[in-house]
């Protein structure tokens, strides 16, 4: 055996696959400053110009935001989360005292939509967050063109 096979399988501290050189970017830090409306990259910069308008660079650092996919999913989230905690506090406040539904409405309709409202932005922001910190869509700056998943340019 030659000194090069008798290591070949030690483990090297160190040792990034594919992404060398690149930064490190935390996931949970990113997420975190995304649900403070913060830019993912310096923590300080706004990320939002309107109540869900992303800003197209942060003003502090200059990361390019403008790239991002939120799409469908912060609604999706707040739909799924607040409609549990909806129906859960429904139904536990009609255990204890039995209100018509008139009455349920009128509690309940007004919470839901101020939860909503008050969690979309920083829902938005923990998935562009989560987008930068997975350098998906753009935020890796790599070339558009080009397909990882399905291993091949874009046509």
């Amino acid at each position: 055996m030659t000194a090069a096979s008798d290591h070949a399988h030690e483990p090297v501290d160190g040792l990034h696959y594919g992404d060398a050189g690149r930064p490190e970017r935390p996931l949970g830090r990113s997420i975190l400053r995304g649900l403070r409306c913060k830019c993912p990259n310096c923590g300080s910069g706004r990320l939002f110009r309107g109540f869900l308008k992303p800003v197209d660079a942060c003003a502090v650092c200059g990361e390019d935001i403008h790239h991002h996919r939120a799409d469908d999913l912060p609604p999706y989230l707040v739909i799924f989360v607040i409609g549990h905690v909806t129906v859960g506090g429904f139904m536990m406040t009609d255990m204890i005292w039995p209100l018509s539904i008139w009455v349920h409405l009128a509690i309940w309709t007004p919470i839901t939509i101020a939860m909503a409202l008050l969690s979309m932005q920083p829902v938005k922001g923990a998935v562009i967050g989560l987008q930068w910190a997975l350098r998906m869509h753009g935020f890796g700056k790599q070339d558009e063109s080009f397909d990882p998943g399905r291993g091949g340019p874009l046509e």
